[in-house]
């Protein structure tokens, strides 16, 4: 769990910095903000989501081998 907590921060400050290059803006829009447009709401949505799927995907996998390392099997 405590590996999953770190991801997500990481996974998020990742996201944060390649906000900045997509759009050149600090913050990225939150769905309900009205005064940006939905190709923004859903180009960012779509950038965050792939990120944590990758840092989710690393930190289940890295938990794997530590697992499989420590007790001989894979987890199931």
């Amino acid at each position: 769990m405590a590996l999953g907590a770190v991801g997500g921060m990481i996974a998020g400050a990742a996201f944060k910095q390649v906000w900045k290059i997509v759009e050149g803006e600090n913050d990225a829009p939150s769905a309900t903000d009205e005064n940006r447009s939905w190709k923004q709401i859903l180009i960012a949505a779509a950038i965050q989501g792939a990120i944590f799927a990758v840092f989710k995907a690393a930190v289940d996998r890295s938990g794997a081998v530590v697992t499989r390392r420590v007790t001989g099997t894979w987890p199931g």
